[in-house]
């Protein structure tokens, strides 16, 4: 069974810092992508930022130079470094993964239960 396990999540400062991870467990061969969607109330999902095996990034315009995204391909994590943090940034922030293949399985795409980020004063 392979599960997408998300932590770090929680409530922030305006202009603080907090740093999100993403496990996937399971017998794990390969993941060709893995990255970082947020929702929040009442908007759509957007791609915050992913990351290909290789280590080639996509960062949203809206977080480029505040979040770094990172990949530990041996434990088959992503890490979502996210400074400067402003009160938009408040949202459900969900981990990805593309082109997983597992023991015996093939999935296209995997989601998170998703972690909460609040950012207020």
């Amino acid at each position: 069974q392979v599960q997408l396990v998300e932590s770090g999540g929680g409530l922030v400062q305006p202009g603080g810092s907090l740093r999100l991870s993403c496990r996937v467990s399971g017998s794990i061969f390969s993941i060709a992508a893995m990255g970082w969607y947020r929702q929040a109330p009442g908007k759509q999902r957007e791609l915050v930022a992913d990351i290909s095996s290789a280590g080639n990034t996509n960062i949203a315009d809206s977080v480029k130079g505040r979040f770094t995204i990172s990949r530990d391909n041996a434990k088959n994590t992503v890490f979502l470094q996210m400074n400067s943090l402003k009160p938009e940034d408040t949202a459900v922030y969900y981990c990805n993964g593309r082109g997983l293949v597992a023991a015996g399985l093939y999935l296209r795409d995997s989601w998170g239960q998703g972690t909460q980020v609040t950012v207020s004063s």
